[in-house]
């Protein structure tokens, strides 16, 4: 039996590193990103839909793709090695003011001013209250189910966020003009969900459908959702009373 020329060598193995190569194409193909648009919409004084102006801002709009008939991956550890997502407090804000996380997940929140904080959330998702802490210190949570948590600072009223925590790698927030983009998204079939703080829960729901993702299909178009007219971000402290207002200038200590 004569041994293969160092021609035919070279053809198998170019053969094969171009089947690889088409292989590696296709699995990119089948795991790019899923891309969206929102709209806020609104009602008119004759009670019909509109839709925001394009100087609207779209942003803080969560968006998730829960895998149907297939599971999603397992989540991976969270490593001495791997930074965790925070919530920063900041000239009397939390920073970013939306959060989306995978279910699990522990989130930092360090104080970056000068003073105390106390963060807490005893409404839905995770309760907890992290107490008062100060300047320079950091606390931690960990969000170790699905659901949406409200986030205030018992001290200061204008201080408001929010930690939306879903059972699945795919997700994504909206920026200023209402783009989303969801990375990594293999082809199947996913329950899209949405949430926006200034909606009501049954418009949200009412948003829920089934999607497929394929390389034909990873745009899923505008998603239109309806802004309440009634909403605040008035809210009371951890103790369910009003605010006490800070002293006025010119108050004399003892």
């Amino acid at each position: 039996m004569r041994a293969p020329s160092v021609v035919s060598i070279l053809g198998i193995a170019g053969c094969a590193c171009a089947a690889l190569f088409w292989m590696g194409i296709s699995v990119n193909a089948q795991r790019a990103a899923v891309t969206a648009q929102i709209e806020i919409t609104s009602r008119s004084a004759d009670g019909q839909p509109k839709t925001a102006g394009k100087s609207a801002n779209l942003s803080d709009v969560a968006l998730w793709l829960e895998p149907v008939g297939h599971p999603a991956p397992r989540p991976g550890g969270q490593g001495s090695d791997r930074k965790k997502p925070q919530v920063i407090q900041r000239n009397k804000t939390f920073e970013p003011h939306l959060l989306v996380v995978r279910a699990g997940t522990v989130v930092e929140f360090p104080n970056r001013d000068p003073f105390f904080h106390n963060v807490f959330s005893l409404f839905e998702g995770k309760r907890f209250d992290l107490g008062l802490y100060e300047a320079g210190s950091t606390n931690s949570v960990h969000f170790d189910r699905a659901g949406v948590s409200f986030l205030f600072c018992n001290i200061h009223p204008e201080m408001s966020a929010v930690v939306v925590a879903v059972d699945t790698p795919y997700y994504g927030v909206s920026d200023a003009a209402g783009r989303v983009t969801i990375e990594d998204v293999p082809d199947g079939r996913y329950e899209e969900h949405v949430w926006y703080e200034r909606s009501l829960p049954e418009d949200l729901k009412s948003a829920t459908r089934v999607v497929t993702i394929s390389a034909d299909s990873r745009a899923l178009g505008p998603i239109a959702i309806a802004e309440n007219p009634a909403f605040s971000s008035a809210h009371k402290n951890k103790y369910g009373q009003d605010y006490v207002p800070p002293p006025e200038a010119g108050y004399s200590h003892p």
